[in-house]
């Protein structure tokens, strides 16, 4: 996908250029962190953990460098097919990138955040922790963590930040362009991402499914782009097919008389309007897919 806005930029013999993956536990701020380096929503956020299904890269172009960065799922134990595809695509993103960036919450640390440990530490590449959300801790209580976290002898920066605010992340920027291989840009400049239009659109869906349903229907939800029809002089034209598992969540989505299902496609319209930056005719549809999260051709035809 394009950015509508070129960006230059010099290359030079010291030109710098990799990938940085960004690792975590699910909801420690990973999508938030990439939208705010990147100065755009590209990642799709909700308060939900698990919201990141797919490696979602976004390409940021500076003066001398150009940083790809790879927003992963969230690392946990696998209980389904779905998740066990989606922790293959965050282990898989970190094998192949030039950097690794683990986000962890100021404060909190768990098993889940030692087994991820335990798999960065053996890539001979530049390791950086990411302690998020240091705006809910007081100042006096950060130096004692970064200290036990410098004990551990795994990272070669240790950064504290709020993804969310900002904090930290010009220091962070700086030091990934520092530290990325030199070499040629991958992608031309005007590139924002590897993804189509099409998968933008259906994140921004699938972000609405998390923001207005409750309990386990967001996990049991996949969005499908039937058709995406470019139509010079006209609005373009987009069909979705929302699949979930059970009769009921399909009710669910649709509501009262199709209250629901409205709802959802008018704010899903208006944030895929204003990602693409023209209008579009956006079309809803809903189906019922038993127990697709357990069945691998399924998964696949999800794109997971």
């Amino acid at each position: 996908m394009k950015n509508n806005d070129r960006v230059n930029y010099e290359k030079t013999d010291d030109f710098r250029c990799g990938y940085a993956a960004i690792v975590g536990r699910p909801n420690v701020g990973k999508s938030t962190l990439m939208n705010k380096l990147l100065q755009l929503k590209l990642s799709i956020v909700t308060y939900k953990p698990q919201t990141t299904r797919h490696r979602i890269l976004g390409i940021l172009n500076g003066s001398g460098f150009q940083a790809i960065f790879m927003d992963t799922p969230g690392l946990m134990e696998a209980k389904t097919r779905l998740q066990e595809s989606m922790a293959k695509t965050a282990q898989r993103a970190a094998q192949e990138a030039d950097l690794i960036l683990m986000m962890v919450e100021a404060g909190e640390y768990n098993a889940e955040d030692e087994r991820i440990c335990n798999i960065i530490k053996t890539l001979s590449i530049p390791r950086f922790l990411l302690i998020n959300k240091i705006d809910r801790v007081g100042k006096p209580s950060l130096l004692p963590l970064i200290d036990d976290w410098q004990k551990k002898s795994i990272f070669t920066e240790i950064i504290p930040l709020s993804a969310l605010k900002g904090e930290g992340t010009d220091k962070l920027l700086s030091l990934i362009a520092g530290n990325l291989p030199v070499g040629p840009p991958f992608y031309d400049p005007e590139m924002i991402s590897d993804e189509p239009e099409r998968f933008f659109a259906a994140e921004l869906i699938r972000e609405q499914i998390f923001l207005q349903y409750s309990k386990e229907l967001p996990y049991s939800a996949a969005v499908h782009i039937e058709s995406f029809q470019e139509r010079p002089g006209r609005k373009d034209y987009i069909a979705a097919v929302i699949s979930v598992e059970r009769d009921s969540q399909k009710g669910i989505i649709i509501g009262k008389g199709g209250t629901s299902l409205k709802r959802l496609s008018t704010l899903a319209r208006e944030n895929i309007e204003r990602f693409l930056g023209r209008p579009i005719y956006l079309e809803v549809h809903v189906q019922v897919r038993k127990q697709w999260r357990k069945d691998a051709r399924q998964i696949k035809k999800f794109g997971y």
